[in-house]
């Protein structure tokens, strides 16, 4: 009788398990499960449609600090497949990717369907057996060593093995079913998401970016530098989404209540900012302060800046008054945001949290505590910073655990 092998979750890190796993077990009969009508929904709006399938880095020591919760994890099993093997297993497959100048690696085409296709035409070719609108609610380790998976609409399943890809939950009581077999659920948080600064007058210049702008949250030493958004809810851009993975525990705690120190002139800090401020009012003495922006900064910003100072539009650079000066400085280096809330970034939720990894083995994938249980993807306590990180552990632990199995067949 061939054996079965069941995944649970239809999402990256499930289908790269199923596929892998009856290609290179073709004797494995495979079972895919998800519990809603759509298959692959993260890839699908990951990169505004674009899918950010992995990311171009150097090295695995480089990859593994981009992984707020699970870096040590990470940096072990990207010794059994790392980007290099991601983007060779789609080139192989007739999906080549590109790189862009900040890392972000995207299939060539630039939609996620190229990358939807190719798994499914996989699934396909390899005679993967999908269940949708499935839910599972329990599972049980049944005396003849199968698993035995319980659906919320369906009668029973059987597995010899069993790959646990259901993503990541907001609410610690939807872990129950994993926890029921013996495994320890690090509290989940939200992760990737964007700061709320509700009726700050700074929402007026939504649209706006600034390339380079350094982040602070006082009271912690949660500090990010990168490009930063206004949006017409508060800030967002790289630089905030890495601040919300870095201190997701920490923010969660603060109810997102706290404020932010923002210095959209990162090359000073305030007594440098001084004195140049003092050689600017005499090298563009004449010049009115509303046309002339030393600091390269977006234009509306600039002026936003200049009237929070108090500083009228025909003043010139050297009747600045001097109390006007201090105030204009300091804005620039620590501008005080008070932040109240967070927002979902796009489509893309990560949540920090699940089944403890010091339960896992990062070789294989395999549970320490069940036999024949693995786990891939974002149900593990491991999610990382934006940019295509958390497809890379998508697909490293999908495979991983699919070649473990083979081992085992």
């Amino acid at each position: 009788m061939n054996k079965r092998l069941i995944v649970i979750g239809g999402g990256a890190a499930g289908f790269f398990c199923a596929v892998n796993a009856a290609r290179l077990c073709p004797q494995l009969e495979v079972l895919l499960i998800e519990k809603t009508g759509k298959l692959l929904s993260k890839v699908k709006v990951s990169g505004g449609g674009r899918c950010n399938v992995t990311h171009a880095a150097p090295d695995i020591g480089y990859m593994a600090q981009r992984y707020p919760r699970g870096q040590h994890f990470v940096k072990k099993a990207f010794g059994h497949f790392f980007v290099p093997d991601t983007i060779n297993w789609f080139a192989e497959r007739g999906v080549e990717l590109k790189t862009e100048t900040d890392g972000r690696m995207f299939p060539v085409t630039d939609s996620s369907q190229t990358i939807i296709d190719c798994l499914l035409r996989e699934a396909d070719l390899y005679k993967i057996r999908i269940l949708m609108q499935q839910e599972v609610t329990a599972l049980q380790l049944t005396a003849n060593g199968r698993w035995q998976v319980q659906l919320q609409h369906s009668p029973a399943l059987d597995a010899d093995y069993l790959c646990i890809a259901a993503g990541g939950y907001a609410q610690a009581d939807k872990f129950n079913w994993l926890k029921a077999t013996g495994h320890t659920i690090a509290a989940p948080a939200p992760s990737l998401f964007t700061l709320n600064m509700p009726g700050h007058p700074i929402t007026a210049l939504m649209g706006v970016s600034v390339p380079k702008a350094l982040v602070k949250v006082t009271g912690s030493k949660l500090q990010e530098q990168g490009p930063l958004l206004i949006t017409h809810w508060g800030l967002s851009g790289p630089a905030v989404l890495r601040l919300s993975a870095w201190g997701a525990r920490e923010l969660q705690q603060m109810q997102y209540t706290f404020t932010a120190l923002v210095n959209w002139v990162p090359d000073y800090h305030e007594n440098s900012l001084r004195e140049e401020m003092q050689d600017l009012r005499h090298s563009l003495g004449g010049q009115k302060m509303y046309n002339k922006n030393p600091f390269e900064l977006p234009q509306r910003l600039w002026q936003f800046l200049l009237q929070q100072a108090g500083i009228h539009e025909t003043v010139r650079w050297a009747d600045m008054p001097a109390k006007a000066q201090q105030l204009l400085v300091k804005n620039l280096v620590a501008m005080e945001l008070p932040v109240k809330g967070k927002t979902t970034f796009k489509e893309e939720f990560v949540t920090c949290g699940g089944v403890q990894l010091t339960e896992i083995n990062p070789a294989t994938m395999e549970s320490k505590l069940q036999p024949n249980l693995y786990f891939a993807g974002e149900v593990m306590d491991v999610d990382g910073i934006t940019g295509g990180f958390n497809f890379q552990h998508a697909w490293t632990s999908g495979f991983v655990a699919a070649k473990a199995m083979q081992a085992k067949s």
